[in-house]
């Protein structure tokens, strides 16, 4: 059963740095050997299109003594993927690609000119290790991943009360971690002796520095946020996108391997071996290996020994077929968008926002999580905001125009002209033209004069 610290267990530590020191090490220790964190790992590699699964796949053959051994000798490529980074991706894109909006222009400069980005590589870490951590610093956004962080939650709320970073950039380097907690924070180093140092005490998340008459900076205030200032990201059910879908994309990749290694082995070749009644397994195999090694074999003619090769045609067709099933289960488990479905240009408005349903259905619900996680960020800064989103899609513009300008009579005519433009892709005109349709009408309906006298008046 695993164990894991939270809150409560901190706060149970006491004052003593002896104890809160061991605290924090005994609690990165449980977080690296916990499920989740393995899972995390391993998401995290095929994010990069690395599949352990296909990595570590060994063929073997059974020698004569019975005994199972590798097969050096038949092909064994290793290909892996890229879908689950594609599925990753356009789901993270397809919400914030565009970046996050505010009502109001300053909150964006508030929350750093990087917050997009930000933003973005939180989502992603969310996606692969099931959360991801904002830390609000100062004027901008700093983000953790769960590889690098341990929450430590409140057993009765379930709140993020505290959290230890930690980072180590080789075995043979210090470890450094860092205790966030409400009221500070403190910074460690374990040396490769395992002795640790304390390189900062507690301090206040902000400081006031003055300068010195001497040049130097001093602390003279300290003042901490209102609450906790890192914010959990979760992904949809709290868990990574590679849980449930491991085993479809291990099928595929192995497939894949096993169909290119049937075209390395020549489909698949067997040998007939005539007049060798007395070889035994141990005799096959060293022929086998003749053959991998030179492509040579000797046999006395006529009445004595011959091989002869024959082939066994590999099911090409019905491993592509295998494969093209494979794929499209991918892409309904991770409720993605195939774009080759509807990349054709005659396919229509309908068909489209079809192939989209799955994506939308997915993308709102993390769209609820990634808003909850920005609106606990604006809370510990004190601004009054709401985020918006903006979500690009592939349309079949001349019939979404079409559509439009059937119903023009029951729009106004701003609507008519900000929907066009931007399926157009000029959203970046929107205000210039509709300052111009206003102009338009305001000179329709003014009354002209000539020398102060109204012309429309009746005579």
């Amino acid at each position: 059963m695993e164990t894991i610290k939270t809150f409560q267990d901190l706060i149970a530590v006491g004052e003593s740095e002896s104890a809160r020191i061991q605290f924090a090490l005994t609690a990165i220790s449980e977080h690296q050997n916990s499920e989740d964190y393995r899972t995390a790992k391993d998401a995290a590699q095929y994010y990069n299109h690395i599949n352990p699964t296909i990595m570590n796949a060994q063929k073997w053959i059974y020698n004569a003594l019975g005994q199972k051994v590798p097969d050096k000798w038949a092909a064994n490529n290793k290909i892996a993927c890229r879908y689950y980074y594609y599925f990753v991706t356009q789901s993270i894109q397809y919400l914030l690609g565009n970046g996050v909006s505010f009502s109001d222009e300053a909150t964006k400069e508030k929350l750093g000119k990087n917050f997009d980005q930000q933003i973005q590589k939180l989502a992603t870490f969310a996606k692969n290790s099931k959360v991801g951590f904002a830390f609000v610093n100062l004027d901008h956004i700093d983000v953790f991943d769960y590889l690098e962080f341990v929450p430590l939650y409140d057993e009765d709320t379930g709140a993020l009360r505290a959290g230890i970073r930690f980072w180590q950039i080789a075995d043979n380097k210090p470890l450094m971690f860092t205790l966030y907690e409400e009221d500070g924070l403190t910074d460690y180093k374990r040396t490769k002796d395992g002795d640790v140092q304390i390189i900062r005490p507690k301090h206040a998340y902000k400081q006031i520095v003055n300068t010195t008459a001497a040049g130097g900076e001093e602390v003279v205030a300290g003042e901490n946020y209102p609450s906790f200032p890192i914010v959990p990201l979760y992904n949809i059910s709290k868990q990574s996108e590679l849980v449930g879908n491991q085993g479809t994309i291990d099928a595929y990749d192995l497939m894949a391997s096993a169909l290119v290694n049937n075209i390395d082995d020549g489909n698949l070749i067997y040998w007939v071996i005539k007049n060798c009644g007395g070889m035994d397994l141990d005799d096959d195999a060293k022929f086998i290996e003749q053959l991998k090694t030179t492509h040579v074999v000797h046999a006395d003619g006529d009445e004595g020994a011959a091989v002869d090769a024959h082939t066994v045609e590999a099911p090409f067709e019905a491993n592509e077929n295998a494969l093209e099933r494979l794929r499209s289960q991918l892409f309904d488990d991770f409720m993605a968008l195939d774009v080759t479905k509807i990349s054709a240009g005659n396919t229509t408005a309908t068909q489209i926002r079809s192939a989209y349903e799955p994506l939308n259905s997915k993308t709102d619900a993390f769209e609820f999580e990634v808003t909850s996680c920005i609106q606990g960020i604006l809370d510990i800064l004190g601004i009054d905001d709401v985020p918006t989103y903006t979500r690009s899609k592939i349309v079949n513009v001349q019939e979404e125009v079409q559509t439009i300008l059937t119903a023009a009579e029951y729009l106004s005519s701003e609507y008519i002209t900000s929907k066009i433009l931007t399926l157009l892709g000029d959203a970046d005109k929107i205000g210039d033209e509709l300052i111009k349709v206003q102009d338009e009408q305001m000179s329709r309906f003014a009354p002209t004069f000539d020398g102060g006298n109204n012309q429309n008046e009746a005579e």
